[in-house]
């Protein structure tokens, strides 16, 4: 990990202001699965990530910005956090409707209901290595507890070993697996459902 000494690190509840940064988080740590997604939802003369932005400028829905804790360096933006707690019990609602290439990402949030579950947690690339990943997934305990929810969770692709071994430190562990099919239908490793109880 490389700090600066001189650089200020800060922490702060997301806000509409966020929602371009965020529309670029959001779709950094799904993989490209969030920009497949509101390709097709968006209207004709929307680019895909003012779309995303829309989305994050909601006030409410997963991605609201509500939902989020941005880590600033030197008052830039440099990661996120969006979390929320899953309900109990978990509606998988029609399966039939939704996406091949979401449709694993359900099955597995349906395994951890009332979890408190970090959706998002990304950063920029010049930022990474400082310590924000762990410092945002310890703030998204102090919101688990705060809902007194049972556990944490989280969704990481198999090919994300950095990101599997950051969860695994923070006392994540493999709760169950599915296949992760691309957008593109490629076949590309599995999603792994990681949890960490807090009961």
């Amino acid at each position: 990990m490389t700090t600066d000494p001189t650089s200020k690190t800060t922490f702060r509840p997301g806000t509409q202001n966020d929602s371009s940064a965020l529309a670029i988080l959001i779709d950094i740590a799904g993989e490209g699965i969030p920009s497949a997604l509101w390709r097709g939802m968006k209207e004709p003369e929307q680019s895909v990530l003012e779309f995303g932005r829309f989305r994050a400028r909601r006030e409410e829905g997963e991605f609201s910005y509500r939902n989020a804790v941005m880590a600033e360096v030197d008052g830039e933006v440099a990661a996120a956090l969006v979390g929320f707690q899953l309900d109990d019990p978990y509606d998988m609602g029609n399966l039939d409707e939704v996406p091949d290439f979401i449709r694993p990402l359900v099955l597995l949030e349906a395994k951890a209901p009332g979890s408190w579950y970090v959706n998002i947690l990304a950063c920029f690339a010049e930022f990474r290595r400082r310590g924000l990943g762990e410092a945002l997934l310890a703030i998204a305990e102090e919101r688990a507890r705060e809902a007194s929810a049972p556990a944490l969770s989280v969704i990481v692709g198999s090919w994300n070993e950095n990101a599997a071994r950051l969860y695994a430190r923070a006392g994540y562990a493999e709760a169950a697996r599915e296949k992760a099919p691309s957008p593109e239908g490629d076949d590309r490793g599995e999603w792994i459902l990681m949890v960490k109880p807090l009961r």
